[in-house]
Order: structure tokens, then sequence, then C-alpha cells
């Protein structure tokens, strides 16, 4: 019971610097496009309650992914059009995996040199292993091309063709993350892990774009 209070505690402190980092990766980069929209909202900032979303929040304690508060930005200040909303869309997710990268050698030099004070060391480490794993879930989540997600931002910038598909996933998105959550959850709670096809997907996805980072640090710190 208390180990599972801790990791709690642990999720709760890694969300506190990889949902706020995402969010602020997207306002900095509108704002140096010529947007200044964010900073009129508070959004031009790194403070993590000015980016959470409740329920976005307890979809990551429950099923492992969920969302902040999206970052309001006005596209038609932008200098140039396209590339600012291109560079703005993948602006989160490559400030995710930049975190996911550098949060491994602080996890190795906890491991090696933060000496044992009890549950202190416990959530440390807890949480900086969270912050790596919940950055790379982060990057993979969002770029799915699936609207509101900043995947489909990024691909909706170069979309010339909008069909039947296009405005499905646009009008629909919300209701097949949804679903997708729900599913999740419920292969969870009844164990038919089988169900899990989404949560699947995104752990081998993880994996995939995490290997380099594990691979590069690995040859650092056994060298």
């Amino acid at each position: 019971m208390l180990e599972t209070i801790l990791d709690y505690i642990s999720i709760f402190l890694a969300l506190m610097l990889v949902l706020p980092l995402h969010e602020f990766a997207h306002a900095f980069v509108a704002v140096k496009c010529g947007d200044f929209t964010p900073k009129a909202y508070n959004r031009y900032t790194l403070n993590p309650f000015a980016h959470f979303d409740v329920l976005g929040i307890i979809s990551f304690v429950l099923v492992g992914f969920g969302w902040a508060k999206p970052v309001p930005i006005n596209p038609s200040n932008f200098r140039h059009y396209k590339r600012g909303c291109f560079l703005t869309s993948i602006a989160g997710v490559i400030a995710n995996y930049l975190l996911a990268f550098l949060i491994i050698p602080l996890f190795v030099l906890s491991v090696l040199y933060v000496p044992e004070f009890g549950y202190f060391t416990y959530v440390l480490q807890s949480a900086l292993g969270y912050v790596y794993v919940l950055s790379l879930t982060f990057t993979v989540f969002n770029l799915i091309p699936v609207y509101p997600l900043d995947g489909f931002r990024a691909v909706d910038v170069f979309c010339k063709k909008r069909g039947k598909f296009y405005w499905f996933l646009k009008t629909k998105g919300r209701l097949v993350l949804l679903i997708l959550f729900a599913l999740s959850f419920f292969a969870d709670v009844t164990g038919l892990w089988f169900l899990d096809i989404f949560g699947m997907f995104m752990n081998l996805c993880v994996d995939f774009i995490g290997y380099p980072i594990l691979k590069f640090w690995g040859l650092i710190f056994n060298g």
C-alpha cells in the first residue's frame, strides 16, 4: 500500500516536469514565430499548474497516457504560416524526447551517488524513471495523427486533399481517443491484457524510440 502511494507521488512529480515542458515548448516556438497569444493567456511559463488538465492527469494515472491543456495559438500571427504551424506542432514532442535523453544520466548518477535516505531516495529515483517513461509516452502519444493531437496538426499543415478519412480524424478524433482510453482501463481492471491493443502499441513504440537513448548512454557509462 505504501509503495503504491509512493509510486503515485513519483508519477505526479514526473508529470510536473514532463507536461509543462511540453506545453511551454509549444508556447516558446509560437512566440519565436511571431504569435504572442501564449503570453496573453499566461501560458508562456513552466508553472505546471498553468498547463494541467484534471481529466488528462487522471488518465495518466489510470492508463499511463493523457494530456495537458493545449496552449492557445493564433497561426495567423506567424511570420511564415506553414513553417510556424509545423514547428509549433512538433515543438512539444521534441522537448519531451530531449528530456528523456537528458534524464538518463541523472537517473544513473542518483543510483550511483545519492545516499540511501529511505522513502526520499525511492521517490527520487522512481520520479526520474517515470520522467523518462512518461516523456517517451507523451512523445509517441502526441505524434498520433488524430485531432487534437500534435501529430494531426503537423500533418494538417501539408495536407492538401481533405477527404472523408481526414474529416473523420478531425471530427471524431476525441471520441476515438476516449474509446481507446476506456478499453485500456477496462483491460487493466479486468486483467484481459489482450484487449489493451492501444497500450501494447504505445509500449512497442516507446521501446522503439527509447532504444537509441538507452544504447547511447549504455555505451557512455559502460565505457
